[in-house]
């Protein structure tokens, strides 16, 4: 058995009759006499709901308050909150594929903290924390060319003090040496010209072409590291678009053909930071061409602000690819918080679901839907579509009482998100957060703001007026 309101009646039964035929049960429609199925409240729900023919399920709207173990002692049947938009309900059910496990991973993340001797201790420590808690496995410190700094070993002992695994970048001897003293496991980078001495020092070094376009200079690096006994992990070097990218990837290609089962490494920055598009699509395919090449680490920075989330969106790629290449599917409908600025799915209502909402709405309050090209804003007064919100207030103005100030703003703010997603091809659910993957910051409900308030402020007034949601 559905339970829902008057409104939401005509929507619910078409969702539902498709689900049925896919899922395979029977059903139910429970219309109880309100207009706004989120307005419902369990105890309200005991009183008006009559089960009189036999039902061993009962599903209730997502935003339907109250204790519903009360509701199953009463009736004697199990009952459910289903989703907030009944339109969701096939995912409700599971008419999806299950939640994939991405615990797995196997492409480590290194992050710089560029120019890092120019920054305090606590802006190092800071960003060494943030880094970490974003999914960096290793926190890089990225020295000055030609600038010594002195305190690179102090740095890195700091570091290791509060828990991270930490890398030097520098070619100065001096700091590196230092580093490793203190703590640094790897070294970037190590080539003809620093081999003699980074070859025993101990920690693991990342062996790079003396010159991008020779890969064979890696080839003398490499002798000397294995001469040493040294740990060595190699990076080709890629390089930005425009300016040697293609043949950047097909160098790792052949150095993964030349050293089969050498350790590899690639550096994604190079693209990410030099490249003015959002830097999640970009991580993806990369990661997507490590986890290809067995690359087990990449070293990436997060310093241009479209690529202010890079080491996230990293984490979230590496366990995606490891996921598709390990069961051999596509990374497609397994995880969708890296679909940031458009949403996976979009679930609108037919023409013909908002024409019977509209001519079944009795009261003033204002509901807002996104369909097709256009912005819908109805109540009892009219149904006002078009795409300019301004255009759309003022519409709604002319024909009805006047907003107070607060609820002029919630109708402002609704309608700001709804032209947002209209104008991104996103899912717009009034007094729900848009989709933004996982930068997505979710939002207290208008409604459920307004009961805290209630609750909050002993006029009995306020207890009262709380029905009067604008939505």
């Amino acid at each position: 058995m559905f339970v829902t309101g008057k409104l939401a009646e005509f929507s619910l039964r078409r969702v539902v009759e498709r689900l049925s035929s896919e899922v395979g049960f029977d059903f139910r429609v429970a219309v109880l006499p309100i207009s706004v199925a989120a307005l419902m409240h369990a105890d309200w729900v005991r009183r008006k709901l009559s089960l009189e023919e036999a039902a061993d399920r009962v599903v209730l709207p997502g935003w339907c308050q109250g204790d519903l173990d009360v509701l199953a002692s009463c009736f004697g049947v199990p009952f459910e909150r289903g989703p907030k938009d009944l339109h969701n309900l096939p995912d409700h059910f599971g008419w999806t594929q299950p939640a994939a496990d991405l615990s797995r991973y196997d492409i480590e993340i290194v992050a710089e903290i560029n120019h890092a001797p120019r920054l305090s201790d606590a802006q190092i420590v800071c960003l060494a924390t943030d880094l970490r808690n974003d999914g960096a496995d290793v926190i890089d410190l990225g020295c000055v060319p030609g600038e010594q700094w002195s305190r690179a070993g102090e740095v890195t002992r700091m570091l290791r003090g509060e828990g991270c695994r930490v890398s030097i970048d520098s070619f100065d001897r001096h700091e590196v040496e230092d580093a490793v003293a203190a703590g640094a496991e790897l070294v970037l980078s190590c080539n003809g010209t620093n081999v003699d001495w980074a070859a025993r020092l101990g920690a693991e070094v990342v062996a790079i072409p003396d010159d991008v376009r020779d890969l064979s200079s890696l080839d003398r690096t490499i002798e000397g590291l294995e001469a040493c006994n040294a740990r060595y992990r190699i990076d080709p070097v890629l390089e930005p678009i425009g300016h040697g990218f293609s043949r950047s990837l097909e160098r790792y290609l052949q150095a993964r053909k030349r050293w089969p089962h050498a350790e590899m490494m690639m550096g994604v920055a190079n693209v990410t930071e030099l490249t003015e598009v959002d830097s999640a699509g970009i991580n993806v395919l990369l990661a997507g061409i490590c986890q290809e090449l067995k690359i087990h680490s990449v070293l990436t920075t997060q310093v241009i602000n479209w690529a202010r989330s890079s080491v996230r969106e990293l984490d979230l790629a590496r366990r995606l690819m490891c996921h598709s290449q390990t069961h051999g599917v596509l990374p497609k409908h397994i995880d969708s918080r890296l679909t940031m600025l458009r949403d996976p799915k979009i679930v609108e209502m037919t023409d013909e679901e908002l024409a019977q909402l509209a001519a079944r709405i009795t009261d003033p309050n204002y509901r807002i839907f996104v369909q097709g090209d256009a912005i819908h804003l109805l109540n009892r007064d009219g149904h006002w579509v078009g795409r300019d919100p301004f255009d759309l207030i003022r519409q709604a103005a002319a024909a009805g009482k006047a907003l107070d100030p607060l609820h002029a703003f919630y109708l402002g703010y609704e309608l700001c998100k709804a032209a947002t997603a209209l104008t991104l091809g996103k899912q717009y659910t009034q007094d729900e957060a848009l989709w933004w993957g996982f930068l997505t910051v979710p939002e207290q409900s208008h409604r459920d703001r307004r009961k805290s308030e209630a609750q909050a402020d002993p006029r009995p007034d306020r207890a009262e007026n709380l029905s009067d949601r604008p939505s």
